[in-house]
């Protein structure tokens, strides 16, 4: 393989915008198709496709996001009238969120944390294919990820878990660079 300094260029300067400032337009059916290839070709030892994909567009993300107030606020009785509202929210504005659901399950050869790395890799595939296409991608858990009940009602079955959910849109703001570590403080030489 040769060197391809585009990709390079691109890797160091990668960003997320967060999905507050994700707008439409987002993927059309094609971009869609190339972006779902894109995220589906990651390691995956044994072939296993350890994991699915969900997607919230249109609609949808709006009655998402009334199911995950109701579910927020069965939770917490109490909860304020603005964290309901941010729960309503949770897939806006972003014109499309997928939500990456690992599959990993007891293998003779292959433990299932390999298989929740790829799943793991499903999601930055996403946000490297958004940048690609031209689009911004946020990947996030948030609570809704390790909640059974609001799993399940986005789609999780009972021995499945979400990885993330990648947000993806036209950016609507610029985002600025943040500091990274210092490569002497987080890499070291095994020294044999």
């Amino acid at each position: 393989m040769s060197a391809d300094q585009a990709v390079v260029d691109y890797l160091l300067r990668r960003r997320s915008v967060t999905a507050p400032f994700l707008e439409a337009p987002g993927p059309d059916a094609d971009d869609l198709e190339t972006l779902l290839r894109i995220a589906t070709r990651v390691p995956d030892h044994g072939a296993l496709a350890p994991w699915r994909l969900v997607l919230f567009e249109g609609p949808a993300r709006a009655e998402a996001g009334e199911k995950l107030a109701a579910q927020a606020l069965a939770r917490e009785p109490d909860l304020a009238a603005d964290r309901i509202e941010e729960e309503r929210n949770r897939f806006l504005p972003a014109p499309l969120t997928i939500g990456v659901i690992s599959k990993a399950a007891t293998h003779p050869k292959i433990p299932e944390f390999e298989q929740l790395l790829s799943a793991a890799n499903v999601c930055f595939n996403l946000v490297h294919g958004a940048n690609a296409l031209g689009f911004a991608a946020h990947w996030v858990t948030r609570w809704f990820a390790y909640d059974r009940q609001a799993s399940a009602l986005l789609g999780a079955r009972p021995e499945e878990r979400f990885t993330g959910f990648v947000h993806i849109g036209t950016p609507a703001i610029v985002p600025a660079e943040r500091p990274r570590p210092a490569l002497d403080e987080v890499v070291t030489r095994w020294p044999g």
